[in-house]
């Protein structure tokens, strides 16, 4: 496995709905990785992790005010199901700065023209399992949806032990 790493926004309020649907059909909830939103995958390398761009980050997050989104409706894309953020503006704002100050560092190493912040329920390349999974998360999430969040913090994750961890946490500013 490749050494990597990742910006993220944790979102713990969804544990308790998609915990179960992660573990069994999302590769990145058995390598370490909570549930999320992410802003930029991939990022640079752990090696690259020197004081410069720890504070270039701290400095970057903490432009931004801590805010309220939920997660409302499950959505796909092919492949995947996930939780949509309503609303999603502040996400892409941050991915949009990030990448503005780390321009070497697109995201999805630029696989994607528009990306779309999503909490990934399951991940898993068989659209008729697929289909299979939406229904019984369909079932599920009954009467449990929506999940609010309040986004306070962002983490700089990595897999330089084997697994994801996280390396440094970053504060919004408190409005």
């Amino acid at each position: 496995m490749p050494t990597e790493s990742a910006l993220i926004v944790p979102i713990p309020e969804a544990e308790f709905l998609v915990s179960g649907f992660r573990d069994r059909f999302d590769p990145s909830a058995l390598a370490g990785v909570p549930a999320h939103v992410t802003l930029l995958y991939p990022f640079k390398p752990p090696s690259e992790f020197h004081t410069e761009v720890i504070e270039r980050l701290a400095k970057l997050f903490s432009s931004f005010q801590c805010f309220a989104t939920s997660f409302a409706r499950a959505k796909r894309f092919p492949g995947v199901l996930y939780l949509a953020p309503e609303p999603d503006e502040a996400f892409r704002c941050m991915t949009e700065e990030i990448v503005r100050q780390f321009p070497e560092t697109p995201p999805y190493a630029g696989k994607f023209s528009d990306v779309i912040p999503h909490l990934t329920v399951a991940d898993i390349n068989d659209s008729d399992r697929l289909d299979g999974i939406a229904a019984e998360f369909e079932e599920t999430a009954k009467g449990r949806l929506p999940i609010p969040a309040t986004i306070a913090d962002v983490c700089l994750i990595d897999n330089q032990s084997g697994r994801w961890t996280t390396r440094q946490r970053f504060n919004l500013a408190k409005p």
